[in-house]
């Protein structure tokens, strides 16, 4: 019988979040060396590494970090995802999540190919992950890296569920005038979800399929062909005013266009960013 303890097994589930069985099975192969059976169980684990690549991984966290610069202030933020919002929750997964998150930081990795390169402890992040998977026996990845620079850079992160990590990050970039509702307005993003900072930001070919659309639907309502313009041009700016952040109302009083709030600080907002948990695997 392998020579090791309820300790000894208790000391390996907490080091590498594998479950009893497991640790059992590896101690035992192991006969009872605590070093050998975490290789054990890391070995093993790799092997079925290549067998989830299928799999969808939807759940996870977003996590973000603000640097100064010569010039202003950094924002990082990542997206890490597992298969399973009990994986999320775990200590082990979110304590790789914040070192991946500082290895972007370190190497200003701006995209994620880079930071799945970037060195973390003894390799790479991308060879974090696979350990992690390997013990943890999920699919794990990165599947975004946003990066916002700016005179001011301010992050929220919102929990759609008190029991999850954050699902819903936010990165906002002003000038230093607009530094005092800079924080509102990220709480106001990750609530409204704008798409475009300001109306000259949406692409052409977006405007004119809306154009279009707008105008089609006009003329089958039967619409006099001379009141089509304004018509159109009314729907146009109902449709600015849903996914463009200056000119959606604000979230606090909705009668008030965000712009104006920002107008009042005699400052602006020169970027936003918006990630949330899982809407890449569903695009």
């Amino acid at each position: 019988m392998a020579n090791f303890t309820v300790a000894d097994v208790k000391a390996l589930r907490d080091k590498t979040g594998a479950g009893m069985l497991d640790v059992k099975k590896a101690l035992d192969e192991a006969n009872g060396d605590v070093a050998q059976a975490e290789e054990i169980l890391r070995v093993k684990g790799l092997k079925a590494v290549a067998k989830r690549e299928g799999r969808t991984a939807a759940n996870g966290l977003v996590a973000a970090a603000i640097r100064d610069t010569a010039t202003g202030q950094r924002g990082v933020m990542i997206e890490v995802n597992a298969e399973t919002d009990f994986v999320a929750k775990n200590a082990k997964f979110i304590e790789m999540s914040e070192e991946i998150l500082e290895a972007a930081v370190v190497s200003g990795a701006a995209d994620v190919p880079a930071l799945l390169v970037a060195e973390l402890g003894e390799g790479t992040v991308k060879d974090r992950i696979d350990g992690m998977i390997a013990i943890i026996g999920e699919k794990m990845q990165v599947s975004t890296v946003a990066v916002l620079e700016g005179e001011h850079v301010e992050a929220y992160m919102h929990k759609t569920n008190p029991d999850l990590p954050p699902q819903v990050g936010v990165l906002i970039a002003t000038d230093a005038a607009a530094t005092s509702v800079a924080h509102d307005v990220a709480v106001h993003i990750a609530a409204m979800n704008p798409q475009y900072l300001t109306r000259e930001d949406v692409p052409a070919d977006v405007v004119e399929s809306e154009e279009r659309i707008a105008t089609e639907t006009t003329i089958n309502e039967g619409k006099p062909e001379k009141a089509v313009p304004k018509i159109v041009a009314g729907r146009m700016n109902g449709f600015y005013k849903s996914v463009v952040l200056l000119e959606q109302g604000y979230a606090r009083d909705p009668k008030v266009p965000v712009g104006d709030v920002v107008k009042k600080t005699g400052g602006r907002v020169t970027g936003f960013v918006r990630v949330r948990v899982g809407a890449s695997a569903e695009a």
